[in-house]
């Protein structure tokens, strides 16, 4: 009998390198690894570089203004003075996590994700009325173990939904999509109003609007949706006590008023270099200096100077985006993006306003440095979604924008 002839050792090809596993590593989990390190890297090439380092730096500003402003409000609470500086880093850190996790989503991933999350939360707003917290007259959290703001999430995914709704003219151009968003805006502005909350619900109401125009709102009916806004705000005024307040004693004085008067004089009281960081008196006495008025403490402290940088910060970042989607061809991720920056952008335009005496108190913070728990994680999650959204192949080419090209299309 002839015996098995050995099988002949493969020799690998003319350029190939054979391969050989690690010691105590198996080949599978060495392939894992660098399949891991493989889709890092193509997120790294894919993502706005530029974006993630403006929002990095904003929100180092921020830790560097919670710090300041921590011992005005951690007096009243008779706790250490870095005290909230301590917290805020730590929100920080779940903040960023949750901004990687949700920069790493394929697109589509985002976008699921996104509504999944806006439908959560709406449910969320229905409960908090029924089962929420109050806090300091308004009732906007639920306690789930750890206190959840229910708005705070829905603005990042309120965006991503609406946006998705609005890209349904692409399929069928008969859709109501328009008086879909409407709606379901107008059940979330209800909602927040309840709470109340004012200031998210204009937030809100505004987002819609700026994508109905990005969709393609007919001019005539603008007009129309124009005149209901100025409706709505004239029947607010009469209707709802909280939003009255605000404006009477926005024109006319009172606490809130003083409240805005006081973070105005704040503002200024460093002059352009400031007194700087722990030798500001005035805003020993401003309520909410770490989260409403933070912007009025880093004007006391560090000066006029550095609020002109955070202005220019916000508005590069804005900025970057809406050059980033000229080249976009996709109308979900051209309108997603465009809300997410709309709100982002917008909140802080409000918050800056409101310190500088020229918009009633709101009640809302400065996106990215002001402390929060909920709003700075969601406002984490929403830039995760916006880097996740944007996201491109650096080796595609697209044709680029042109006003002619634009102009010559109407």
């Amino acid at each position: 009998m002839t015996p098995p002839a050995e099988s002949a050792p493969t020799t690998p090809a003319l350029g190939q390198t054979p391969f050989v596993p690690r010691a105590g590593v198996a080949p599978s989990s060495l392939r894992r690894r660098r399949s891991r390190s493989h889709e890092l890297l193509v997120w790294w090439r894919e993502i706005d570089r530029v974006l993630l380092f403006l929002v990095l730096t904003l929100m180092a500003i921020g830790a560097a203004a919670v710090a300041a402003s921590s011992p005005a409000s951690a007096r009243r609470l008779h706790v250490d003075d870095l005290h909230f500086f301590a917290l805020h880093l730590r929100w920080q850190f779940v903040g960023l996590a949750a901004m990687f996790a949700a920069s790493t989503l394929p697109k589509e991933a985002a976008r699921r994700a996104g509504i999944v999350l806006g439908f959560a939360m709406i449910v969320g707003l229905v409960l908090v009325p029924l089962i929420g917290t109050n806090v300091n007259g308004a009732r906007r959290w639920l306690n789930l173990g750890v206190s959840l703001q229910p708005s705070e999430f829905l603005k990042p995914a309120y965006a991503i939904t609406m946006a998705w709704i609005l890209a349904w003219r692409l399929r069928d151009p008969q859709l109501p999509v328009i008086w879909i968003t409407g709606a379901i805006m107008a059940v979330v502005a209800g909602l927040l109003m309840l709470q109340p909350d004012f200031g998210s619900a204009v937030l809100f109401v505004g987002v819609w609007f700026v994508l109905v125009l990005l969709s393609g709102l007919p001019v005539k009916h603008i007009s129309i949706v124009g005149a209901g806004g100025v409706g709505a705000v004239v029947a607010t005024y009469f209707l709802y006590d909280n939003a009255r307040h605000r404006i009477d004693a926005f024109l006319g004085g009172g606490t809130a008023y003083d409240q805005v008067d006081l973070a105005a004089r704040t503002l200024s009281g460093g002059g352009w270099g400031g007194t700087g960081l722990w030798l500001g008196t005035r805003k020993l006495a401003l309520p909410e200096a770490h989260t409403d008025y933070i912007f009025s403490v880093i004007g006391e402290e560090f000066g006029l100077w550095v609020c002109a940088v955070i202005v220019v910060l916000y508005l590069a970042l804005v900025t970057r985006v809406l050059l980033r989607l000229t080249e976009e061809e996709d109308l979900f991720t051209l309108l997603a993006a465009t809300g997410l920056t709309a709100q982002l952008g917008g909140q802080a335009f409000i918050n800056i306003l409101v310190n500088l005496r020229l918009f009633p108190s709101k009640g809302m913070t400065l996106p990215l440095i002001s402390y929060g728990g909920s709003s700075t994680v969601a406002l984490c999650l929403g830039v995760g979604f916006l880097l996740a959204i944007t996201r491109r192949n650096p080796f595609l080419k697209r044709d680029r924008f042109s006003l002619r090209s634009a102009g010559a299309g109407k």
